[in-house]
């Protein structure tokens, strides 16, 4: 049953936001009891309650409306290089950019991207800061007093 499964992905994507069931009923501008319904797969919610959960969650609309039976899952895959190449308000310039940006997240750049972290990775000095500076000021006398 479709309602049970919706129901059981909104409340696993709430507990990865880390949301409570009143926080994302707020957010979602729901309420409580509404919600506890349908996760539990009680109620089956309309395309805008939907959609307010998903904005709420931060999630694709999409994603639960595949999820609810409205929308059927879409199993062709877009040429995002072409589509890119294609973009008529794009200076060649932004072309690249995002082309390479998009190829950067590939998995096949995986082993690339944790060398360049590596390589940036913040240097840290060997040597303690401020090495026996609290023992010089618990010794040295204080002003204004006199010491016999």
């Amino acid at each position: 049953m479709r309602v049970r499964e919706l129901g059981r992905f909104i409340r696993d994507q709430r507990a990865s936001a880390r949301l409570s069931l009143r926080k994302l009923s707020t957010l979602a501008g729901i309420s409580n009891p509404y919600l506890s319904q349908i996760e539990r797969g009680l109620r089956r919610p309309s395309a805008e309650i939907l959609q307010a959960i998903a904005k709420a969650l931060r999630i694709s609309a999409e994603t639960l409306y595949v999820k609810a039976g409205i929308l059927e899952e879409r199993t062709d895959v877009a040429d995002i290089g072409a589509t890119i190449r294609l973009d008529t308000t794009l200076t060649p310039q932004q072309k690249k950019i995002l082309l390479d940006l998009y190829q950067s997240f590939h998995a096949a750049d995986a082993p690339k991207r944790r060398t360049a972290k590596k390589a940036t990775a913040k240097k840290t000095s060997t040597r303690p800061a401020n090495r026996g500076t609290k023992a010089r000021k618990a010794t040295a006398p204080r002003r204004g007093k006199k010491t016999a």
